[in-house]
């Protein structure tokens, strides 16, 4: 799986302005440790972000909140201040977000149709989003 992701410079050049404006960046996610971790050395993400926290590595597989203040400690900032979740699971993703109290952009992938969610704005492109998160600063 790490082979076959790609990685976009737009998305990398995104990333830099969401945290030179100050926001910290983490990736949560579930999978195995290998897989995850693979997908995040070979796309250059871990020099582009603050932490991430691997279901696999941790033990704790979203929506359970325990993996969202892993990734929230290893920023350097409490859960409780605050902060967003991106995610195209509604149930893992955004209702895990919630459970955490962060605001939710799900990332409509369109697998989901017909279902209602809560989300607190919805994109389809990862770079959407930060421009989603760029005007709620």
């Amino acid at each position: 799986m790490p082979y076959l992701v790609r990685r976009r410079p737009e998305v990398m050049d995104g990333l830099s302005r969401l945290r030179a404006s100050g926001w910290k960046v983490a990736i949560v996610t579930n999978g195995t440790a290998d897989n995850q971790l693979g997908k995040i050395q070979r796309m250059g993400l871990a020099e582009a972000i603050d932490a991430y926290a691997l279901s696999g590595v941790e033990g704790i597989r979203k929506p359970d909140i325990g993996l969202f203040e892993v990734a929230a400690r290893r920023c350097g900032t409490p859960l409780e201040g605050g902060g967003w979740m991106v995610g195209d699971n509604l149930v893992a993703d955004i209702g895990g977000g919630q459970a955490a109290g962060l605001r939710t952009i799900w990332m409509d992938r369109g697998t989901w149709a017909g279902h209602d969610h809560s989300a607190d704005h919805v994109a389809t492109d990862v770079l959407q989003t930060m421009e989603i998160l760029h005007s709620e600063r």
